[in-house]
């Protein structure tokens, strides 16, 4: 059971928190476009075959793994925030939780993060559309 103190919206930090995790990672990808892609037709720079699936695998690691060994993402940790399982007895988040929480993030970002503070505004557990699917939340850290 969550207690007062938990039972916030923290919609500000909790975009912030999303901000710094998609600049960090679209930064790494951009940079690994630029290293490694090739010129294209569109005036852009991509990778192809093997190549193109280490943008995947940095969203995995930076999003997922760091969300599931350590509790919570770099820009979560940043603004005190943890994502907390309703499921789980310990809170803890489990692996296919993290996955489907973050699979939505597009959903809940688009447009400007307006479908994401809509439903945390009106869900009574303060969760965006991935909490609600992966039956989670996100709570203020406790000092």
């Amino acid at each position: 059971m969550m207690n007062q103190s938990e039972n916030k919206k923290n919609i500000g930090k909790r975009f912030v928190a999303g901000l710094i995790d998609y600049v960090l990672l679209y930064s790494l990808i951009f940079a690994y476009l630029y290293s490694f892609g090739e010129s294209n037709d569109e005036g852009g720079v991509s990778v192809t075959g093997i190549a193109a699936i280490v943008p995947f695998i940095m969203w995995f690691v930076i999003i997922v793994l760091t969300e599931v060994f350590y509790g919570a993402t770099l820009g979560n940790s940043i603004m005190k925030l943890k994502p907390k399982s309703l499921t789980t007895s310990n809170g803890e988040l489990t692996f296919t939780q993290s996955i489907k929480r973050h699979l939505f993030d597009p959903i809940d970002m688009f447009p400007f993060g307006i479908i994401g503070i809509l439903t945390i505004k009106t869900s009574s557990k303060n969760q965006r559309l991935g909490d609600i699917i992966a039956n989670t939340t996100v709570v203020e850290m406790k000092r």
